[in-house]
């Protein structure tokens, strides 16, 4: 190395120049690794977190999960929500963040049931909110009801599955007690259904929706049969906007049929 390179060298702070022996690879093979120590963690990470606790779901036998029915068709509204909001029944009480009750009017004539509590929903504890909630309290407007004032809304099932499906047979007749209580709680004279899951949950119906609208349907509860009338769920018409028009055709008439 010239005395200018070596100069410039150490003026960048590059010096002092290591020369490199005849055999670099020998004294590389040679050459023992710094030892690597780890450096101490900060207090804070220190803490020992303890996990949050979910629910587990219970596992009950035929003759527990009658029993429960029988114990929450003798509730009445604050008991019923204390044990809904504890409800361990099905395994969607892992995946939601609070149960979803009903809504509205104790003694409404009209109960509106819809499908499974969204991710707005789950986080609000009302069913039916957010952009879903806007177009039903617009379709309910125009034939002049509100969704607290003789309408009740309560849902198939009461919890959020975090992986946005449709809830099993299982998740159904878990939820099933509090959903047919509220019903004999609210007596209502028209059950709008919203949805293949409530039309399941309530009708125990699976044919497509469009096979089921337009058609005289019945909720049996005990001696009494209350009509029902099977439409689109909001969130649905909000992605299938043509459908809104059928939608108005099943509200109009209901509202022509069981007029307040």
């Amino acid at each position: 190395m010239s005395p200018s390179q070596s100069q410039i060298l150490e003026e960048m702070g590059l010096s002092p120049q290591w020369v490199l022996r005849e055999n670099p690879t020998v004294a590389r093979r040679a050459r023992k690794p710094p030892e690597r120590v780890a450096s101490p963690l900060p207090e804070a990470s220190k803490k020992v977190v303890a996990p949050i606790e979910m629910p587990t779901p219970e596992i009950l036998s035929a003759d527990a999960a009658k029993a429960r029915a029988d114990l929450i068709a003798l509730m009445d509204w604050e008991q019923l929500r204390q044990s809904m909001a504890t409800c361990r029944a099905c395994t969607l009480c892992s995946e939601r963040k609070q149960v979803v009750g009903g809504v509205g009017d104790g003694n409404a004539e009209w109960l509106l049931i819809g499908d499974a509590p969204d991710a707005e929903a789950d986080a609000s504890g009302e069913p039916l909110v957010g952009l879903s909630g806007k177009l039903l309290d617009a379709m309910l407007a125009a034939i002049d009801l509100k969704r607290d004032e003789n309408v009740y809304i309560a849902n198939a099932v009461s919890c959020h599955s975090t992986a946005h499906r449709q809830p099993t047979a299982s998740e159904l007749a878990a939820c099933a007690p509090y959903l047919k209580r509220q019903i004999e709680l609210v007596q209502p004279k028209l059950l709008l259904l919203l949805g293949p899951t409530a039309v399941q949950a309530a009708l125990s119906e699976a044919a497509p929706l469009a096979a089921l609208r337009g058609k005289p349907h019945t909720y049996r509860q005990g001696e009494q049969d209350i009509p029902a009338i099977v439409t689109y769920h909001p969130a649905y018409l909000l992605r299938n906007l043509p459908d809104k028009a059928k939608a108005w055709e099943d509200l109009c008439q209901a509202r022509a049929q069981f007029c307040l």
